[in-house]
């Protein structure tokens, strides 16, 4: 059996279809919002703002909710695990998360 997956992008403003729709975020009182737009209807929202951002103050950018880091304070770090995993030929990228397979073989070993 085959699927096929389609994803419809549809402006949140008009309701219309386009593959030209993208997301757009902005604050106001503490609350974030984020909607879905079309150029246009983007310009119209940014020349409806532009005034208050001309006059505000421009602060830092602030970070996306649910994109943390985790500090995993129990166990070897990474590179002691990367090390490990190649002594042991394993293959393990040099960025990113080590996989759950050789965190659990580093453990079995010691």
């Amino acid at each position: 059996m085959a699927q096929k997956i389609v994803t419809v992008y549809t402006d949140d403003l008009t309701g219309a279809e386009s593959e030209e729709v993208r997301t757009h975020t902005f604050s106001l009182d503490g609350v974030n919002y984020e909607i879905d737009l079309v150029s246009d209807n983007y310009d119209q929202l940014f020349e409806a703002l532009a005034p208050f951002i001309e006059k505000g103050r421009k602060l830092s950018r602030t970070r996306v909710a649910g994109r943390t880091n985790k500090v995993l304070t129990d166990g070897p770090s990474a590179e002691v695990l990367r090390a490990w995993a190649r002594e042991n030929n394993y293959q393990v990228n040099d960025r990113g998360r080590v996989p759950a397979n050789i965190r659990e073989a580093y453990q079995k070993a010691h």
